[in-house]
Parts: C-alpha cells; structure tokens; sequence
C-alpha cells in the first residue's frame, strides 16, 4: 500500500510533496511495483473512466482492475460487445485489456489488492421510502464500503466517483472506520495468500535508499507492519462526462475535481490521486478543494446545465405561438459575452465538445444525470429546511415534462385530432446520439403516449436493441397494458422499412444519418398526406416541404 497514515514526517516544512517532487513522481519508483487502482463498478462511469485511465496510464506504472457484481456484464466487457456503446471506447478497451486493465468479478481479490479504490456505483432516484421520487438510492454506496472494511488489510484512499448528496463521505468514513481491522501481515483471504511487495525493503536498501529525497521517503511506508491500523482517507472527484463524448470528455476535461479534508492526510491524499492523473491531464485543470464543495459541486453543474436547458424550452413553446424561430432565438443570444456561445451552438475546438441547446430542444434533459440530480437538489433543499430553493429547482424539472407533453400534443393535434389506428415511426430511441443508454429518454414517454392513444409504433434506432426498447416499455406502463402495447410495437433494423406505409415520422434523438435519408424515397412509400415532427431540429424543413411533407418543428411557426 502506497501509506498507512500517508505522512509521518510531523515537520510541517516537508509534509507536502512539491510540484517538482510530482513531475518526477513515478508509482513504480516508490512501491517497486505498479499502482492498483480498483473501480467498483463497471456501468457508465466506472466502465469508460477507468479504461481511459488505464489506455493514459503507462501500464507498467498502474494497473486498473474494474470488478461488479453483474457477471453478464463483466462478461461483455471481456468480450467483442460491450455493454455500452461509446465513440472511441471500443478501440480503447481491446488497446489496454489484459494488459493494465482488467475486468473481473471476484471482488475480494480487487478490493486486498488495491492502493486506490474508485467507488462507481449507481445513485438513481429513490423510488419508496423517505424521499421517494427526489432523495439518492444510496444503498449501493454503502454495500460498496461495507464491502471494502469487511476486505482491507492495508491503507486505502477511497474515492467518490459515483454522483451523490453533500456529505455523503462522512457515512462513508463513519462505516470504514467502525469496521477498520488490524494489519496481520500473514492474512490471507478465500484461502489463497495474496503477496504483497514489501516496499520496506526501499529503507534498508543502500542504492535505492540514495536515490531519493527526505521528503520522498515519506511516502513509503511498510505494508507489512503488523498489528497497524488500517488508515482510510476519503476523497471526492465528481466525473463530468457526457454520454456520447465520454471519451473525450475524459481524455480532455475541461477541470478535474479532487475533494478532501484539509488535513495533513487529506491533503497528501489529494496529491497522491493528483498525481495518477497528471498523467494525462495538464496540472492546471486539476483543482483541489474541500471535500464538501467537491460533492456539491457535481450537482450544481448539472442543475445549472438543466436550468439552461429548461429555459430555452420555454422559450421554444412562446416562439412557436408568436412565429419567431427558436434556433435564431439561441444564435442572438449566444453572441452576448455574458451568455457565451458555447452552450448554445455545436462547436469543437481542440476536440473539447460543448452543448448544443437544439439537442435538447425535444428531450429536454434525459439519460441518468440531469434530472436525478435535479431531484437530489430539491431533496437537500426540502431536508435543509429551504422550501423556495426546492421549488425554484423543481420548476425546472416541470418545465422539462411540460416540453415533451406539449411535443406530443402537437402531434395529436396536427394528425386530425385523433391517434387511434394511425401507424407512427419513430427514429431514435436513445435520449441522445452516439449513445445506446435509453434512461430518461423522450421517446419512452413521446411512444407510450401515442400508444395510449391507441397508434401503431414502427421504431428504429441504429443502436438500441429491441429486447432494450420492449423492457423500457414494460418498466414505464401498467403492467395489464403491456401485452396490448407490445402487439402494436414493431422495432426495425431500417429506417426505410420503419417508414413504410406511415401516417408520420417523429424525430427523437438526433443521429447524424438522419439527416443523410433520402426522404424523397420515404414519402413515396408513406400514407398521405406524410408528417414530419423534428423534435429535434435537426433536419432541412423547407427541403422537406418542398418534397410534400407537412412538417412541425420544436419553437417554430411556419410560413412556408
């Protein structure tokens, strides 16, 4: 272990490792052997982040083991499939896997034999109990941590990945510590001994012993101490990826967040986890700050991000009435330095992506992020006694509802006032490109709707399996209904054959290639006359129109 209190030296001078001490930092150096860092939890973040860190880091210096108690999907990472579908990740995976990057199920040996323990498992939203509907499920946190107290011989830092409310690491610390067990250098576990290098050896050993600095020695510690405490430090570092450019939000973030106590061990953490990072990440978007700001700091992002997006969806249902366009609306307001361009339109720039409001025009904020940390917000603030707080952030979570059932009223309307026995086609199922993750996607509520309304659905998405559509149907309406809205639920592998003989097309996530269809080819084969809803303006209207096509769009009016 790379520490039993991470620092011994009570000089207040040389408890700190220097900048220059960290550039020439190397994890093999001190331990004589590779650093291993564990995430528990392979779904999105524990899954894409500890491959990147494992494709950046030099694999002789850190190994990353990723562990899960879900075999079929520890499965499919060992496999040619993975369980989740993520531009880039794919290459990266096959890069580094069987090399420093390992995905397993045996927990115990993942868990005694880590330095560096990444915690990464979901926090969905409660669905009974106190807090129903708005707290975190944090029960998996806490099997987690109870899992690496019942397994941890030797000093661990334990981190924060997964999403959670303030304050969270204080439980954690309260159950490590209560459960924290005496080093017996002879321990063994499933009654297999799991050696580790005795990096003492380094004290005693005269060429390696010159080699380096005072300071430098204080990071090496005996893991073979018997009867030593076992010393956790906790540390908070919010993962800010956005599905679909995950990879690229990892390989270049725009700020990585290290939380910690300010205590002489917190601090040392902090640079210990800095340094892994540093790896890749240029020192000054690794900020250091206190543990709490760190937790809270993942849930303001998110809010802020969801404010936005609810703003302009207002705006998009007031443009749609008075005939101004909600894409001239966004382009107007992003020239304004104060507003900023870059959460308004598409860009890349040295491969950093931002957010483009036009993706979110129809889905307002879906996948597993926005609105469950939304809630969270409105939790904390109810729990803190903060009512005008909760409800200011609680509009936000309506505005975004109201979006998509004004989206779907539309439709109804524009179809003659009735649904029943129409055969609707909807492209895109996933809540946004380059991603297959359907939670919280609009076109779940956008298909149940329609199906209420007793339609036939035609679906196509390029990546979401239809085993995954029927199970998003089934978890989201009353299970007497399901067999019914099954047998009017067809999925198909082309966007042509969904078309055919279709009252409409309704446009719910915005894939590139449609934009590419010959839609010319699509409306002769349609019922007539053919609607178009982009719920996602994405595609060329007046094209469109010119073909035949009666087409509705989010926040704007037509006059053509």
């Amino acid at each position: 272990m790379i520490c039993n209190s991470f620092l011994i030296n009570e000089n207040e001078n040389e408890n700190q490792i220097t900048n220059n001490e960290l550039n020439k930092f190397s994890f093999k150096k001190y331990l004589n052997r590779p650093l291993n860092v564990c995430y528990i939890g392979a779904g999105y973040v524990g899954g894409t982040s500890s491959s990147v860190m494992a494709y950046k880091c030099p694999i002789d210096e850190v190994i990353v083991t990723v562990c899960d108690v879900d075999t079929e999907k520890i499965n499919a990472w060992n496999s040619n499939n993975l369980p989740i579908y993520e531009p880039g990740l794919e290459e990266i995976v096959k890069d580094r896997r069987g090399k420093n990057l390992f995905f397993i199920s045996d927990f115990d040996k993942a868990i005694y034999l880590a330095d560096i323990i990444f915690i990464s498992v979901g926090t969905p939203t409660k669905k009974r109990g106190i807090g129903a509907g708005q707290a975190a499920e944090l029960s998996f946190i806490e099997k987690a941590v109870r899992k690496i107290a019942s397994l941890s011989r030797n000093s661990k830092i334990i981190v924060e990945k997964s999403t959670v409310p303030c304050r969270t690491a204080e439980n954690i610390r309260a159950i490590l510590n209560a459960n924290q067990i005496k080093n017996n250098k002879n321990d063994n576990i499933n009654n297999k001994e799991i050696n580790y290098i005795s990096i003492s050896s380094l004290s005693s050993n005269s060429t390696l012993n010159e080699e380096f600095s005072d300071s430098e020695k204080q990071i090496i510690i005996d893991n073979n101490t018997e009867n030593s405490s076992v010393h956790f430090e906790i540390l908070s570092n919010p993962e800010f990826l956005a599905e679909g450019t995950a990879v690229n939000d990892i390989l270049y973030p725009d700020r990585v967040l290290i939380g910690g106590l300010q205590t002489k061990e917190g601090i040392e953490a902090q640079n210990i986890l800095s340094q892994l990072y540093s790896f890749w990440v240029p020192e000054e978007k690794i900020i250091k700050m206190g543990l709490w700001s760190a937790e809270l700091s993942k849930l303001t992002a998110n809010a802020l991000l969801a404010q936005r997006i609810s703003s302009i969806n207002s705006l998009s249902a007031l443009c749609e009435e008075i005939g101004s366009d909600i894409q001239e609306i966004s382009y107007s307001c992003g020239l304004d330095s104060r507003i900023g361009p870059k959460f308004l339109n598409a860009s890349v720039a040295n491969i950093q992506f931002y957010i483009n409001y036009n993706d979110f025009i129809l889905k307002g904020f879906g996948g597993s992020c926005f609105k469950k940390d939304v809630l969270n917000l409105v939790y904390l603030s109810n729990y803190y006694k903060l009512p005008e707080v909760a409800e200011y952030w609680n509009q936000v979570i309506t505005m975004n509802e109201y979006r998509k059932s004004r989206f779907v009223k539309n439709i109804f309307n524009k179809l003659f006032n009735t649904i029943s026995g129409k055969t609707i086609t909807i492209f895109g199922f996933s809540f946004k490109k380059n991603t297959k993750d359907t939670r919280e996607s609009p076109a779940i509520t956008v298909v149940l709707s329609l199906l209420r309304e007793g339609a036939f659905i035609k679906i196509y998405d390029p990546k979401v399996s239809e085993k995954q559509i029927k199970n998003d149907i089934m978890e989201n309406c009353d299970i007497q209904n399901y067999n019914e809205y099954i047998s009017r639920t067809e999925v198909y592998s082309s966007c042509y054959e969904a078309a055919d003989s279709s009252n409409a097309i309704v446009i719910c996530t915005e894939w590139d290639e449609f934009t590419f269809i010959d839609y010319r080819r699509i409306y002769n084969f349609m019922l007539k006359p053919a609607f178009i809803f982009d719920g996602r303006l994405i595609l060329n209207h007046k094209k469109l129109k010119e073909i035949g096509f009666f087409v509705e769009a989010i926040g704007k009016k037509f006059d053509f």
